[in-house]
């Protein structure tokens, strides 16, 4: 009797710089998918970067096929994570790499969709927002199958401070980082909870703690990446298990809310942008935009996030 073949999970990483290789190395410690192929320029460093992660198979929660792929790999893979560009080097702004970073994924994206590649593109590489919008005009790809970090990480960064100054577990913090991944991001105070209570409310009855504080905290949030820089370099830890948290969300078809980077196409009486907003993750990629009320403050500095946005990819995309 013949035996059904089986579809497992693959995913294909493109650029095992930092933050590309700790994106394979969370996945294989979380067990999130069944197969990595990892493909760089360096066929060198990637291919001892297969030999070492192989080496800690022993210590897995399961056996992840690890592999050197090429192009050609895309063809089955459920996710395509972009890991590769140029890095943010110190005093340099994420919207500072929109043009080199362009050039780059357009090759990319050219040989992965001559694979015949039918997946979702994962996007991570900066700017993110951007460089997603031009993922979507390059690949030709339904919007909903192109997500990119967004502010997963920076919403993840605010619920740790905020957990941080209340001595809660960040996990008990509902609060979200939206817009750009980058200096124009802004906090939905207006919405926050710790637990089911109103950040506000929270303050008002906890005197040790204050309103004004919180300024102090969104502007740590907002400039982590740069202090990471100055001290090491780069960043790669946080955003690489932000990525397998949304890896983790598609292929297990989780329906859950994260602030991707996600095309908006009305939402938030806006069009044609890429930006972070909370999104359902699911097998589908984005299965809605959620759209949050927000009051007058949030909804001026969002509009101006947005517009930046544009004002960067605009002239970029007509450029290249």
């Amino acid at each position: 009797m013949e035996t059904k073949y089986q579809k497992v999970d693959r995913v294909v990483l493109i650029g095992s710089g930092a933050v590309g290789i700790s994106y394979a190395f969370a996945l294989m410690n979380q067990g999130v998918t069944e197969e990595i192929a990892i493909i760089d320029l360096n066929a060198d460093k990637a291919l001892g970067d297969v030999w070492d992660l192989n080496h800690g198979k022993t210590f897995a929660p399961s056996l992840t096929n690890i592999w050197q792929g090429d192009y050609e790999d895309c063809k089955d893979a459920d996710i395509v994570c972009l890991c590769a560009g140029a890095n943010q080097k110190p005093g340099e702004t994420r919207l500072d790499l929109v043009e080199k970073n362009m050039k780059i994924f357009k090759k990319i994206v050219d040989d992965v969709m001559a694979s015949g590649f039918d997946g979702i593109f994962l996007i991570a590489t900066n700017p993110v927002d951007v460089l997603t919008q031009a993922v979507i005009e390059f690949s030709g790809l339904p919007a909903h199958r192109v997500i990119g970090s967004g502010t997963t990480l920076d919403t993840a960064r605010l619920r740790y401070k905020l957990g941080e100054y209340f001595k809660i577990s960040p996990k008990a913090v509902h609060a979200y980082i939206i817009g750009e991944h980058g200096d124009t991001e802004l906090p939905l105070w207006s919405r926050a909870t710790i637990g089911p209570v109103p950040l506000h409310t929270y303050l008002e009855t906890h005197e040790n703690h204050k309103a004004e504080d919180l300024d102090q905290i969104f502007v740590e949030v907002r400039d982590a990446a740069y202090h990471i820089i100055e001290k090491k370099g780069a960043t790669f830890y946080g955003i690489a298990m932000s990525l397998v948290r949304i890896t983790e969300a598609i292929l297990k078809n989780e329906h859950t809310v994260l602030t991707t980077s996600s095309y908006l196409q009305g939402q938030y009486g806006v069009k044609d942008v890429c930006i972070g907003v909370p999104t359902i993750i699911s097998r589908k990629g984005v299965q809605e935009i959620i759209e949050v009320p927000m009051n007058e403050d949030e909804q001026k500095k969002f509009m101006h996030s947005v517009q930046t946005l544009k004002d960067i990819y605009e002239p970029a995309i007509k450029h290249l």
